[in-house]
């Protein structure tokens, strides 16, 4: 028996960094990976899809939203089974009770509201869906009480962290490693399908307890997003393949910066980056430029936040000094008022405890005031 794990679509969701042509094609390409997973399921023979919780962002997306995942799982042709988590828990404000969610729901598309789904004879699944944001227990192991083994290959379908990656001890909703494995061993279940850690991972000594990761990446500190997994699945026997439907990177650089070659190593770095557009990028710079190579940076970051989806400066990595030298002086000729004012950003910048804002007036005065 094969199927397709995936977890954490979180439809819906906003990022603050990205301009509004931006997020529309970060919506559509979350879209666009329920139609790859497809593509996944039926090339590999899979008989349905399970979703670890999350689908949505909020219960409280917009209708399109809504209608437009219902729709790219309807041309997918293949069973998904959806858990609510901790973003879109089955409380009464549920997207998955709506109103426009039961009214364009298709076939294929199962909830797990709870207890076991017979998928087909000797197929189950064991919902563990999250109905309030704050569990007061292990919702995994409710999920397991009373279960015995019957012959049945059983996925249990759940959400959260699990107890040994996470540093909240104290979390009453943990899900607890040694009561998965014990389940595991006893032939109560065969594979655990989790949602909420966003980085694909295995957990723990079976080779049965997996995080899918999020379908697209949607934060910088994410270690191997982007995929779903093939389980292929007997009581005696799993094989777990990751397979890449991700279009989208988040990438962080730091760069040293001590002069216009630097500025220029950094240009070529951005430029041979593939796929700009569906590339989110963090810089931080450490080191001294002088006016010139400051304004060619600005340059360079100008012309490169138009191609990529977002470009972003990590402000508290970043320690740029920019320092007039004698030739930014000497090409400006200032005289007058325009030469005093130079003269006191010059004094500021030198002395003054905290000489940010006069070295971006001198930054500021170069670029208006330097030859063209």
């Amino acid at each position: 028996m094969r199927f397709v794990h995936s977890a954490d679509w979180q439809l819906g969701m906003t990022r603050h960094f990205l301009d509004e042509e931006a997020q529309a094609q970060f919506d559509q390409a979350r879209i666009d990976a329920i139609a790859r997973m497809g593509e996944v399921a039926r090339a590999q023979g899979a008989e349905f899809v399970v979703v670890s919780g999350d689908v949505f962002e909020t219960n409280h997306v917009a209708r399109r939203v809504v209608v437009r995942a219902l729709e790219a799982m309807a041309a997918a042709e293949v069973p998904f089974f959806l858990l609510p988590g901790n973003h879109d828990p089955l409380d009464a404000s549920s997207v998955m009770r709506s109103a426009t969610f039961r009214a364009h729901r298709p076939a294929n598309v199962h909830v797990l509201d709870g207890g076991v789904v017979q998928v087909r004879p000797g197929v189950e699944v064991v919902a563990a869906p999250w109905t309030t944001k704050r569990p007061l227990g292990d919702l995994c192991r409710a999920a397991c009480q009373g279960l015995a083994p019957d012959g049945a290959v059983r996925v249990l379908v759940g959400h959260g962290a699990v107890d040994v990656l996470s540093p909240d001890a104290a979390d009453p909703a943990l899900v607890r490693l040694a009561d998965l494995e014990a389940a595991l061993d006893a032939g109560v279940i065969h594979y655990v399908a989790l949602g909420d850690r966003h980085s694909t991972t295995s957990v723990g000594r079976s080779g049965r307890v997996w995080y899918a990761g999020a379908p697209e990446p949607t934060a910088y500190d994410e270690v191997d997003p982007g995929n779903v997994l093939v389980v292929e699945l007997d009581a005696g026997h799993v094989a777990v393949e990751p397979v890449q439907v991700g279009t989208w990177r988040f990438l962080r650089h730091a760069a040293s910066l001590d002069g216009p070659d630097d500025v220029d190593v950094l240009a070529r770095w951005l430029g041979a980056l593939p796929g700009k557009e569906r590339t989110i990028v963090k810089l931080s710079f450490v080191g001294t430029l002088s006016l010139a190579a400051a304004s060619r940076l600005d340059e360079v970051l100008d012309h490169h936040r138009d191609l990529f989806a977002a470009l972003e400066t990590w402000e508290r990595r970043t320690d740029l000094a920019v320092l007039p030298d004698a030739a930014d002086l000497d090409d400006l000729g200032l005289a007058g008022y325009a030469a005093q004012a130079l003269a006191d950003l010059q004094q500021v910048a030198a002395t003054d405890a905290d000489p940010t804002a006069a070295r971006d007036a001198l930054g500021l005065l170069y670029r208006l005031a330097r030859p063209a």
